[in-house]
């Protein structure tokens, strides 16, 4: 899996999706897995202006391919209040998922996100992750929905 109990944050509190971005690759950052936090966000703000990364069902999976980033990654985000992101269905999301890829690894970020969206689309998968309150619960709907 690419991501464990300190690639969560349970109750991100921003209203933007600048602001959820930067939270999220701020835990990335922590954990040593970018070089530069500003270039990863520039490349994953870059991103967003070619289309929304907001799926609709409340989810959005920012997403950038970077030489900042060191190591593959996924940060997950839960936001309670919901975060404005000009998602495909025009509603707020609730669960973020962000990736972050090193720029050599051309085909990675498309095969993470083909995983990932494979998952999302099982209802109970989703379900589940909306009604986790705490890191034990999302580590467990990935074991119980099948690891990366």
């Amino acid at each position: 899996m690419l991501f464990n109990e300190g690639m969560i944050c349970m109750d991100l509190n921003a209203l933007t999706k600048e602001d959820a971005i930067r939270q999220l690759a701020m835990i990335a950052a922590d954990a040593g897995k970018l070089v530069s936090i500003d270039e990863y966000i520039e490349s994953v703000l870059a991103r967003e202006k070619t289309y929304s990364t907001g799926v609709g069902n409340g989810i959005a999976i920012p997403h950038g391919r970077s030489k900042a980033v060191k190591e593959t990654f996924i940060v997950f985000g839960k936001s309670g209040r919901g975060v404005e992101w000009d998602a495909l269905d025009g509603k707020p999301v609730h669960l973020i998922f962000l990736l972050g890829v090193p720029e050599a690894a051309e085909n990675e970020h498309l095969k993470i996100l083909s995983q990932l969206s494979r998952r999302l689309m099982n209802e109970n998968f989703v379900e589940h992750l909306k009604r986790s309150e705490s890191k034990n619960e999302i580590i467990q709907a990935f074991k119980d929905f099948g690891e990366n």
